[in-house]
C-alpha cells in the first residue's frame, strides 16, 4: 500500500532564482520611472573655481598689448646707384636733416661728367670762333659798303658832269649814256650790299641766339650731372634717429633701393594688433588708456588697417595728452580700449570654461553647493574681467568658471571634499 507524502510548504531553494530576477526587474522598473538619468560625475571641489553672478555695471572695454613706434619713418633710398664707399653714421645715431649717412661712388657717372664738360668746352670754343668769324664778315661788309658809297659818289659826280656837258653838246651821247648807266649800276650795287648786310645781321642774330641757347642747355646739363654726383651722398631728409642701415662697404646698390630708415622722434605712436573678432568694433577715434609708473595716459585710435594677417589686424594709437617719461621705441604698453558705454546687467567672472562651451552653457551650483547642473545661457560682450550674461542666470547664483575639459559631456557634477 502506497503511502502519500505530504508536500512541504514555504520557499524552496529552487524558487530563489525566480525571486531574485523579479526583485531586479522591480528595481530596474523603479529606476526607469523615478530615477535621475542625468550623466553624473563626482569631482573634487578643491580643483575648481567658482564665481558668483551679480547685477553690476559692465564696462565695455578690452585689453591688448601695443608697441611704441616713432610717429613716422622715412625710407633711405639713393637717387643714384653706386658702390658703397663709406658709412658715415652708424645705426642708432641722432642725425640732423641734410647729414650724410652713406657715400657712394660711380665711375660711369664720373665719365659722364667729363664728357659733358668736354662737350661744353668744345661748344664754347665753337661759339667764340663763330662770333669772331661773324664779326670779321661784318667788318668786310662794312668795308665793301664804304667802298661802294665812295664809288657811288664818284659815279654820281661824273654823271652830273657829263649830263651838263651833253646838255651843251660838248660830248657825244654815248659818253653821256655810259656815265648814266655806270651811276645807275653802282646805285643798284649799293642797294644790294645794304640788303645783304641787313640779312646777314638778322642771320647772325638768330645763329648767335641759337648757339647761346645750346650753350646754356649744355651748362645746365653739366650742372645736373654734377648734382647727380652730389646725389651719391645719401642724406637724411629729417631730424631723427638712424633706425636701420642695411649696407656694407663695397656693396652695389641701385637707384631707389631701400637701404635703411630714419625714425622721426618728434613724437611717438603705439601700434597694436587685434583679433579679427573686433574688426567691426575698433574704429578711428576710440579712446584707450594704459598705466605706466603709477600714472594713466590717454590714447586714441588714429588709423585702422583693413588687412587681416594671421587672424589679426593692425591699428595705430596716438597720445592725447602727456607722454610717459623715458619713452622709447620698442616699449610694450597694455592698453585698455573703450568699446562702448558702461551698462548695468548680470555679469560673471571670466574663466577657462569659455573655451569648452563657447559661452553657450555653464554648470550652476544648487542651493547647498553640493551639486552643479548644466544650464544653457547666452553671453554677450566681454572685457578682461567679466562676461555679460544676457539670458540664463540670476544674480546670486554660483557657477563653475574653471575648465570643463574633463567633464564637458556630463550633465550633473557632485562636488566632494
Amino acid at each position: 500500500m502506497d503511502i502519500q507524502l505530504e508536500k512541504k510548504k514555504g520557499i524552496r531553494k529552487k524558487h530563489l532564482p525566480y525571486i531574485a530576477g523579479g526583485a531586479l526587474f522591480l528595481i530596474l522598473l523603479g529606476w526607469i520611472i523615478f530615477g535621475d538619468h542625468s550623466s553624473t560625475l563626482r569631482i573634487d571641489a578643491r580643483g575648481i573655481s567658482i564665481g558668483t553672478a551679480k547685477f553690476d555695471q559692465f564696462n565695455d572695454f578690452m585689453r591688448n598689448d601695443g608697441q611704441v613706434q616713432p610717429i613716422s619713418v622715412v625710407q633711405l633710398s639713393p637717387q643714384e646707384g653706386g658702390i658703397v664707399q663709406e658709412k658715415v653714421v652708424e645705426e642708432g645715431a641722432q642725425i640732423r636733416r641734410g647729414d650724410v649717412i652713406v657715400r657712394l661712388s660711380n665711375s660711369q657717372l664720373d665719365l659722364q661728367i667729363l664728357d659733358a664738360e668736354a662737350n661744353l668746352a668744345e661748344k664754347q670754343n665753337f661759339l667764340r670762333n663763330t662770333q669772331v668769324a661773324m664779326e670779321q664778315d661784318k667788318l668786310n661788309n662794312r668795308n665793301e659798303k664804304l667802298t661802294l658809297e665812295l664809288e657811288t659818289t664818284r659815279k654820281r659826280r661824273a654823271f652830273e658832269q657829263r649830263e651838263k656837258l651833253y646838255g651843251e653838246d660838248l660830248i657825244a651821247r654815248e659818253e653821256y649814256l655810259q656815265a648814266k648807266e655806270d651811276y645807275e649800276l653802282v646805285i643798284q650795287k649799293h642797294d644790294l650790299i645794304s640788303e645783304r648786310i641787313r640779312q646777314d645781321s638778322i642771320l647772325r642774330t638768330v645763329q648767335v641766339e641759337q648757339m647761346e641757347e645750346d650753350l646754356l642747355n649744355m651748362r645746365r646739363n653739366v650742372h645736373l650731372i654734377r648734382e647727380r654726383k652730389e646725389n651719391l651722398n645719401v642724406r637724411s631728409q629729417i631730424d631723427g634717429e638712424l633706425g636701420m642701415l642695411n649696407v656694407i662697404l663695397g656693396q652695389s646698390v641701385s637707384a631707389g633701393q631701400g637701404i635703411g630708415q630714419v625714425n622721426d622722434l618728434s613724437d611717438y605712436k603705439v601700434e597694436s594688433w587685434f583679433d579679427e573678432h573686433y574688426i567691426d568694433r575698433i574704429r578711428n577715434g576710440l579712446n584707450g588708456t594704459f598705466e605706466r609708473q603709477g600714472r594713466n595716459y590717454g590714447l586714441t585710435v588714429r588709423k585702422v588697417f583693413p588687412e587681416v594677417r594671421g587672424g589679426k589686424f593692425r591699428t595705430e594709437f596716438v597720445f592725447t595728452g602727456e607722454r610717459p617719461e623715458n619713452i622709447r621705441s620698442g616699449q610694450t604698453y597694455y592698453i585698455n580700449v573703450e568699446l562702448g558705454q558702461p551698462t548695468d546687467g548680470i555679469i560673471i567672472p571670466k574663466g577657462t570654461f569659455f573655451q569648452s562651451t563657447g559661452g553657450n552653457w555653464v554648470f550652476v551650483l544648487d542651493a547647498d553647493g553640493r551639486k552643479a547642473y548644466r544650464r544653457n545661457i547666452r553671453i554677450g560682450r566681454q572685457n578682461p574681467q567679466y562676461y555679460e550674461v544676457l539670458e540664463g542666470l540670476e544674480a546670486g547664483e554660483q557657477v563653475i568658471v574653471s575648465s570643463y575639459e574633463s567633464y564637458k559631456d556630463n550633465q550633473v557634477l557632485i562636488l566632494t571634499d
